[in-house]
Formats: C-alpha cells, structure tokens, sequence
C-alpha cells in the first residue's frame, strides 16, 4: 500500500503534529489566510493581499461634491519558504522506535524554529515604526514607547505582540520583579524571569534576535525637492497592459557626506511629522522610515528605497487625502537624522493583522512509491512526513516538509524597538 505507516510510524507523526503546534508560538499571533493551491500554482505561488482601506468623512449634509472613487491599495504576499528535514535510518536502527521518535522531534523544532524566525525576520526587516531607547530595556516605559508610537498613528489597540530578545526580556523582568508593591507579577518575574502583558502588549522571549548595526553614513540630506509619493492601485505599461502596485516603498534620492547607507537603516526627516492615519491630525512626533534597499550608490549621492513611502497631499489627489501619514513633504537639503546609533538586537512589535502567514500544500501522488502521511496544525500550516526504503542497502529515508508564505500587508502597523542607542 503506497500510504501504509507503521501504528508506531503514525503515533510519532501524532505526537510530532502535537509538539509542533505547540512550538509555532510567534506564527499564532499573525493572522492567516488560505489560498486555493491550483491557482497558486498558476501565479507562480503570488497572491496580491488588500491593504485597510481608510476612509475619509465631509462636515455638513451636502455631499454633492464629495462622492469619489477609493484607492484600494494591496501587496504582493508569496508562498516561498518550502522547508525540509531529511534522514535515513538503517534496517537495525529501525528496531528501536523511539529513535525514529527522537529525530523527529528534532525534526518539529526546527521546522517550527524555521517558521518563526521566517515570520521574525519580515517584522524586524520590514516593520517602519521605529522607538529609539538610549539605555537598556528597563521595563513599563520601554514598551509604553512602543504603545505611544502606534496610538498616535491610529492603529487598533487590540492583539498587540512584542518579540524581545533575551537579554532585553529579562532586563524588563528584573525591573518588574523589583515592584514589591505589586501582586503576584513581581514574583513570577522574579522566578521564572517573565514579563507578560505590559503596555496592551503580549511580550515574548525570543532566543535568538535579528541584529541591526549602527549607521555608516553620517551628513546625510534629501537631495532634491518635492520627494512625495502618490497612492495608486495599479499602473499602465506602454504597451497597454495594467498590473497592480506595491505601495509599501518610495525611491527618495539623497546625498551621504560620508560612510554608506545600509538595508534596515532607521531614520527620520527634518520637517517631517507623521500623521495619524485616521483623523490625519499632526502628531507631533517626526515620522519614522526604514532603508528598504540601495537603488543607486550607498554613499556620495544617490537613490535609496524606503518604507512607508511619504504621502504628503502635496499632489491634492484623493488617494494622497486617503492614505496621508505625514504632515510635508522634504525640503531639499533636510537633514537625514539616524536612530540606529550602535550596534544592538532588533526587537520586533506589530499589530496582528499587519503580519499574514500563507499556508501552502505539496501534493504528491498516491502510486509515486512513496508512504505519505500529513497533518494540520492549528494555523493552518500542513506537516508531510514521507518515507521510500531502497531494497539495495534496506536503508529508509524520511522527510518531513512545511510549505508556506509571510507577508508583511502594513509597515506602518509594525516596528522595532532598538535599546542602549546613545
């Protein structure tokens, strides 16, 4: 039978299914969505994912002037992490079950490690809302930071993650645990070095973190005036034919007086608050963008990509009025000012629906001569364990595979949280 799995075979596969789900900590804080796998297969595994639309409201009853098209705007999300764990057992090692047991237990925590540090790797590399610390995390008012930032620029107050390094987690621990006028926390932060809810945050220990390095470039200026960006859900090539658009990033031009500039850069613009996304009232507060990638040069002048793009209104349109999150544009010559001023751990925090997991599916055929057993976890991601044995050396080999996408649909919904930058 091309499908038959030993009862043995099966309940490991069970208790491999179980230990995963437990292990996707991060993954079940992101939402999910399911694709049809044929028509993935046929876009080349690329789907375009909505953005929130936000919507705009006009004083008085007369709304004659005010009936306007809305730009809705999406991003490209990928099924393109297929990760796999191989292994080959001998005739003899077969004898003992619970080593097949062992080397798939091996085979969950790295899988599953696959999986949240895929999803880690797009909230700390592509999240542009940006709280600079110049000491080490210390507790309450390093994630009230993270708390403020997102407040001011309207996004929802629910389901909030904060991922924290170790060493950052337990420095909040610390601080926590020193609270004796406080109940039950303190002790729990004390014995098992846990932080919980803080700020509307869930928070996190991550035992490994993406690293930032502090900023090569120093007299950095916007080169040239009138660097806004305007919305738009699709463009039109030359040749007549129309394709969505990825309106997540912006090309600005600038002038670097020394160093290079760096992917995953932090920075503000002089002049340049942002706007909260909803009412469009000032904040107060300078926006902040993350280097996405180098165009042209990385130092002397040149062409960088960044996220979000600015959306000034400067243009007047209805999609800059719609999606506006800053309050001007840059004057040419503004001042480029960095945040990432040491070297130190990326700490990542977002909104849940800012962060989407794609599951995906292999389909491999019934008479391939292969044994297939697969499973589901709570989020949808799907486990294959298949196993061939070849008669010349009865040797077995075993594979245990995941198929999946992480998008990132609101940059603007997620960030970083850097500590000890002087």
């Amino acid at each position: 039978m091309p499908n038959a799995f030993s009862k043995e075979e099966r309940v490991a596969f069970e208790n491999l299914l179980e230990g995963f789900n437990d292990a996707l900590v991060l993954s079940r804080n992101v939402s999910v969505y399911t694709t049809d796998q044929e028509m993935m297969e046929r876009t080349n595994d690329v789907i375009w994912r909505p953005q929130p639309y936000v919507a705009q409201s006009f004083a008085g009853t007369d709304m004659t002037s005010n009936f306007k098209d809305y730009t809705q705007l999406s991003v490209p999300a990928t099924i393109g992490f297929s990760r796999s764990v191989p292994w080959v057992m001998t005739a003899k090692e077969l004898r003992d079950a619970k080593q097949e047991g062992r080397i798939g237990d091996a085979a969950k925590q790295k899988l599953a490690s696959d999986i949240n540090v895929a999803i880690m790797n797009v909230a700390a590399q592509q999240g542009t809302l940006v709280v600079k610390r110049t000491a080490a995390a210390s507790g309450f008012d390093d994630v009230a930071q993270c708390e403020a930032i997102m407040n001011e620029t309207g996004v929802q107050t629910f389901d909030r993650y904060l991922a924290l390094s170790t060493r950052d987690y337990n420095g909040m621990a610390s601080n926590l645990a020193g609270r004796q006028n406080m109940t039950d926390l303190p002790k729990t932060a004390y014995q098992r070095a846990y932080v919980g809810m803080i700020a509307s945050f869930d928070t996190y220990k991550m035992d490994y973190a993406n690293r930032i390095l502090a900023r090569s470039a120093t007299s950095v200026t916007v080169n040239g005036a009138n660097q806004f960006y305007t919305p738009r859900a699709t463009s039109t090539a030359g040749t007549g034919e129309t394709s969505n658009v990825d309106n997540r990033y912006q090309n600005l031009a600038v002038t670097v007086g020394s160093g290079t500039i760096r992917v995953g850069d932090c920075f503000t613009l002089a002049g340049v608050n942002a706007r909260h996304l909803i009412t469009k009232g000032d904040t107060g507060q300078l926006k902040t963008f993350r280097v996405t990638a180098i165009i042209s040069g990385g130092g002397g002048t040149g062409t960088i990509q960044i996220s979000p793009p600015i959306i000034s209104g400067q243009g007047g349109t209805d999609a800059e009025l719609q999606y506006q999150n800053v309050t001007a544009t840059p004057a040419n010559g503004a001042v480029v000012t960095f945040l990432n001023t040491a070297n130190a751990d990326i700490n990542p925090f977002w909104q849940k629906d800012a962060l989407e997991i794609l599951p995906g599916r292999l389909s491999i055929p019934a008479d391939s001569g292969m044994q297939v057993i697969r499973g589901t976890t709570d989020n949808g991601i799907e486990v294959v364990m298949s196993k061939q044995a070849d008669i010349d050396t009865i040797r077995t080999k075993f594979r245990v595979d995941v198929l999946f996408g992480v998008v990132n649909k609101q940059p603007e919904m997620s960030g970083v949280i850097l500590f000890s930058q002087p």
